[in-house]
């Protein structure tokens, strides 16, 4: 009996202490916890044209910086599309031939910001820009610069400018998303005697944007970059002449490329250029008269080719500083990145049955799309073997 009743008080004991446990276990669940950190998301920022302006001049301080330093990882993050490309071709020539990048100075900017609801967030800024030391990266994108040995061109190169000269950039910025940073997508350079067209701005400062298939203009804008590289491969005779005006960077290319084809031949040359729209974002804003004004780029790839053993290819000056080797084989391949900016017309009313069919001077005189900016370089460039 004696036996029986310890056990009893042991298996008691024992499920008392259990108890105990599972009751303090319990206790310790229902402790309130401190909730668990979650990364959120920055929340939308408004675009205005205050907030444009903060973008642009803390754009404008940290790019100097990065060009004083030669820091170009600082100067790459505040950039993207095209425009790291050129930049990024820039510091390696600037390491390249020793010379520092070039730095500049902008005016105050007038400000074209679009009324945004969604991201991406953009705009555009003209200013005038002032070279404060180094060559502006040296050159005039498709002037027609080519090595007298080959007859191949230099690639279509930066807008030169001197010390102290001053031009007017038209810039367009990017903000891809919230959490993203403010970067410059787009710079391009105003033609000399050539004036900014007026942006339609409302009473509160924002800029009128354009959808890229706006088919109020004579050309879309999602077009324009592919008008222009048509002129560009087929000349004054092509259809897109009756769209786009011809000059430098239109038909002008045609001839250049013609005139580079026939001094490669006479050297032992084969020589080809294309040129191609990007996927890099397209800025079309609304214009007073009821056009637009488009910011893009566009895309030029040469080769030049041996076409016999006698002959040899020579090293154009704008890409050596990207070519892994000096020593050239029997192909050279270069490619350039090219901004604009075009002015577009308002699409002309439908002609009604009754009205006189457009005469043949008529047509000549009628609105066109014309290139009022341009800026780039050379942005790759290998040689190898060819086949």
């Amino acid at each position: 009996m004696r036996r029986h009743t310890l056990r009893t008080i042991g298996l008691t004991t024992a499920a008392a202490l259990a108890l105990t446990a599972v009751m303090g276990c319990s206790e310790e669940r229902e402790r309130p916890t401190a909730p668990a950190a979650f990364a959120s998301s920055p929340a939308p920022e408004r675009l205005t044209p205050e907030v444009a302006r903060q973008a642009f001049r803390a754009y404008a301080i940290n790019e100097d910086v990065a060009r004083a330093s030669g820091d170009e990882r600082l100067a790459l993050s505040w950039a993207g599309d095209g425009q790291s490309q050129l930049i990024a071709a820039a510091f390696r020539k600037a390491a390249f031939t020793g010379e520092p990048v070039p730095r500049y100075d902008y005016g105050t900017p007038r400000l074209y910001v679009p009324r945004l609801s969604n991201y991406p967030h953009w705009f555009v800024a003209v200013a005038d820009r002032t070279t404060r030391s180094g060559d502006g990266a040296g050159g005039d994108a498709g002037a027609g610069n080519r090595d007298g040995r080959n007859g191949s061109p230099t690639a279509g190169r930066a807008t030169a400018s001197k010390p102290g000269s001053k031009r007017t950039a038209l810039m367009a910025f990017h903000r891809a998303s919230p959490s993203a940073r403010w970067r410059l997508s787009l710079t391009t350079v105003l033609n000399g005697k050539t004036k900014v067209p007026h942006v339609a701005v409302d009473g509160e400062g924002y800029a009128t944007p354009l959808a890229t298939f706006d088919a109020g203009l004579l050309i879309q804008p999602r077009s324009v970059p592919g008008i222009q590289a048509t002129l560009a491969a087929e000349g004054a005779g092509s259809v897109a002449a009756g769209v786009m005006r011809t000059g430098p960077y239109t038909s002008g290319f045609y001839a250049q490329t013609r005139r580079s084809k026939q001094q490669g031949s006479e050297a032992g040359l084969a020589y080809d250029t294309v040129f191609t729209a990007t996927g890099f974002p397209i800025f079309p804003l609304r214009t007073t008269d009821g056009g637009g004004l488009v910011l893009y780029a566009l895309s030029q790839n040469t080769v030049t080719f041996l076409k016999n053993r006698q002959s040899h290819l020579s090293i154009p000056r704008d890409a050596a500083h990207l070519l892994d080797t000096l020593v050239l084989k029997d192909e050279l391949n270069v490619t350039q990145t090219l901004q604009f900016a075009a002015t577009v017309p308002a699409q002309a009313p439908a002609r009604t049955p009754t009205q006189t069919p457009t005469t043949e001077a008529g047509r000549k005189s009628a609105p066109k799309a014309e290139v009022i900016a341009h800026d780039g370089a050379v942005t790759k460039a290998f040689t190898r073997k060819s086949g």
